[in-house]
């Protein structure tokens, strides 16, 4: 994926992120999932986002597009891409994957939902945090992968968010969009 990609709305960027490809460069290989639930989350005046929080978090996801955003939540890890337009704020929760072959992108399982199961299957940490996943030689990358129509995308409230945006921010594959037998 380009730079260019990211450096949009985090709500439009979110809806495009479906069906892209999240790999895993590991010591013992490579994994890989098509990106199947997103979240987008904007600046300050997101009440459920990180930026209002101001540090370290806020400083990322007002940085450079196409950047891991790695935090930690109730003892899990969580994966967000920084997306917005220049001089503004926002990252993309990673919520959901279908693991699958990276060669041929045939599902492996099935879906890996939550954001603290994501990040344990591509076993992702701090470590990751500010990796550059633009990069061709970056650990963690997305690239592309799968195209769906609107029909295949469902949209509801954020997930666990005690106070949100009167929109629905939650993207997510339909699960009989993800059983077809023409990946």
């Amino acid at each position: 994926m380009e730079r260019e990609f990211f450096a949009r709305q985090p709500d439009a960027v979110a809806r495009m992120l479906l069906g892209k490809l999240l790999v895993r460069r590991l010591e013992g290989g490579v994994r890989a999932g098509i990106i199947i639930e997103v979240e987008p989350y904007f600046g300050a005046e997101d009440p459920a986002s990180r930026a209002r929080r101001g540090g370290d978090l806020a400083r990322v996801m007002c940085g450079e597009v196409c950047t891991a955003l790695v935090y930690g939540v109730h003892r899990q890890w969580l994966l967000n891409v920084v997306a917005h337009e220049p001089g503004l704020c926002g990252a993309i929760l990673i919520r959901g994957i279908l693991p699958v072959d990276p060669g041929t992108l045939k599902p492996l399982g099935r879906e890996v939902l939550g954001p603290g199961r994501v990040t344990r299957y591509f076993s992702v940490d701090k470590a990751l945090h500010r990796t550059y996943l633009c990069d061709e030689d970056s650990p963690l990358r997305i690239l592309d992968g799968l195209t769906f129509d609107d029909e295949c995308i469902s949209r509801s409230p954020r997930v666990g968010v005690r106070e949100d945006l009167p929109i629905p921010l939650n993207f997510r594959i339909r699960r009989e969009c993800l059983t077809r037998e023409d990946f």
